[in-house]
């Protein structure tokens, strides 16, 4: 019997099999392919992948690679289930532990962001939280937050987690990544070259740990994490594979151990970004000045107020700061967006040492 039958049943690929079991609990189940290759399949949606014992690590390295923790972000789903098919059909040899995830397959079926609450706001241990009790969503996360730690006691290699995604709107920065912090952490000149290799070219540092996945594995697990947007939000199928070329191939690379390339022009250089100013909704009768059709990295100048509530508002400040992820439809408390501006020596090329 196929490792492909033994994993996915009838169904034709990864993918299918989990759109087709989205609210199912299925048993845990393994096989091993030809070359001795071990696939767990952990849940619904989770691949735990060891290549065989005496296979060498280049990199020595273990990845987590993530994607649909939003049901409707759909391009870096078809990009994993593309790699599974790939590895499983012996197009090539895994060099390093590996696991795959797609986050959110209910809300992968039902082509939305999520079902009742955001899955990416629920990492951490919020998914304890009082408010969440009974959702399947906050099941979710704590069901990969356990598999990961699994994954990374496991795993006694330096640890990595990609956890990629599309975009709601437009952006003038078609891909951008994101970097939890981690007090006293600086980027390594490794991972910004991964970055530029998946034609990422610009990097926005975090100012404070968050409730995302990637916080999550940054501040828990110790992994050099990163959330990456890969461009717009489209349906299963309506995706252009090429403008996603660039994180299939480099994810591909460094699953199969080979080595880095030099960056090469015109994805040599990245270009830093930090966070100015959190915008939360306050509650206070909060008012957006922000329109609901604006493209993420939108500059605006010295003195634009960008919210106000009855008491205080914010306004930009002596340069001009430019505006990420605006929602104004969130929860009071929650965040609304982020202002940033270019980080001081922003410029990051592949001969510097890394970045704080």
């Amino acid at each position: 019997m196929s490792a492909k039958h033994d994993l996915f049943g009838t169904h034709s690929d990864w993918l299918f099999h989990t759109l087709d079991n989205s609210k199912a609990s299925l048993p845990e189940t393994k096989t091993f392919l030809p070359d001795g290759t071990r696939i767990s399949r952990k849940a619904v949606g989770v691949l735990d992948i060891v290549p065989p014992a005496g296979r060498g690590n280049p990199n020595s390295e273990a990845i987590i690679v993530s994607a649909g923790v939003h049901g409707n972000e759909t391009a870096p789903v078809e990009v994993l289930n593309e790699l599974v098919s790939e590895l499983i059909d012996g197009e090539w040899e895994l060099a390093c532990p590996v696991l795959l995830i797609l986050g959110n397959p209910p809300a992968m079926v039902a082509g939305e962001r999520f079902t009742e609450v955001n899955l990416n706001r629920l990492f951490n241990g919020a998914h304890g939280r009082s408010e969440y009790d009974g959702l399947a969503e906050a099941a979710r996360a704590q069901l990969l937050e356990e598999a990961c730690r699994q994954f990374a006691m496991a795993s006694p290699q330096a640890l990595y987690h990609y956890d990629l995604h599309t975009a709601i709107r437009p952006s003038h920065r078609e891909r951008f990544a994101l970097y939890p912090f981690v007090a006293g952490r600086q980027v390594p000149v490794r991972q910004c070259d991964f970055l530029l290799e998946a034609e990422v070219e610009t990097l926005l540092l975090q100012h404070k740990a968050g409730t995302t996945f990637s916080s999550f594995s940054a501040s828990l697990l110790k992994a050099e994490s990163f959330t990456v947007e890969l461009g717009k939000v489209r349906p299963f199928g309506q995706n252009d594979p090429k403008r996603f070329s660039g994180i299939r191939d480099a994810l591909r690379r460094r699953l199969r151990g080979q080595p880095a390339p030099s960056p090469q022009p015109p994805f040599d250089q990245l270009t830093v970004f930090e966070v100015v100013h959190e915008i939360l909704n306050t509650g206070k009768n909060f008012r957006f000045h922000i329109p609901d059709d604006v493209a993420n990295f939108t500059e605006y100048q010295p003195g634009t107020v960008i919210w106000e509530d009855d008491e205080t508002s914010y306004r930009v400040g002596h340069s001009p700061e430019a505006i990420v992820f605006p929602n104004p439809e969130v929860p009071v408390g929650q965040r609304v967006g982020l202002m940033i501006r270019p980080k001081t020596g922003s410029k990051l090329g592949s001969d510097e040492k890394g970045v704080r």
